[in-house]
């Protein structure tokens, strides 16, 4: 079976760690997707937009899907998904929720929102690794996506994380 072309995540976290872990499961599970972080809402719809530090499309290249955590600092993921959902040129773009929390009302809501999946952050570094491959499995060799979003125009290797 020939392998997908990689693809960029964008991960919306302010967790270092948890950015660090996600590359590194990304690594071990030998999935060839770029990891591009921002550290809250405000910079995930700066690089989504490109505006400031990544008005550079080859800095801030289109994602193929967002990682998003829900308790960020500045904005948060919940307003950031609904200004993202109302740019008719993002709407597109597969955004699944990555967060410890469990809360119904989260999950409701953000459902509400237009968000495409809701995962709990995994607790242990293994069940990390599971939850990426099943994500490039599902979203990118599964699922059928406009052009535009799963389209592989920028990067090309998981090594690279120039978002920090």
């Amino acid at each position: 079976m020939l392998r997908p072309a990689p693809i960029i995540i964008l991960m919306a976290d302010d967790d270092e760690d948890d950015i660090l872990l996600t590359q590194k499961a990304l690594q071990k599970g030998r999935l060839l997707n770029t990891l591009y972080s921002v550290q809250d809402g405000e910079e995930l719809l700066d690089y989504l937009l490109r505006r400031g530090n990544y008005s550079d499309p080859e800095k801030a290249p289109r994602p193929g899907i967002i990682l998003l955590d829900l308790n960020m600092p500045r904005k948060d993921g919940r307003e950031a998904l609904k200004e993202i959902k109302r740019h008719e040129d993002l709407r597109d773009i597969p955004i699944v929720v990555f967060t410890t929390s469990k809360a119904e009302e989260d999950i409701y809501r953000t459902y509400a929102l237009g968000v495409s999946s809701f995962i709990t952050k995994p607790v242990t570094f293994e069940a990390l690794i599971e939850v990426m491959q099943t994500l490039e499995k599902y979203w990118f060799e599964i699922v059928t996506l406009p052009p535009d979003t799963k389209r592989e125009t920028y990067g090309s290797t998981s090594d690279q994380n120039p978002a920090h």
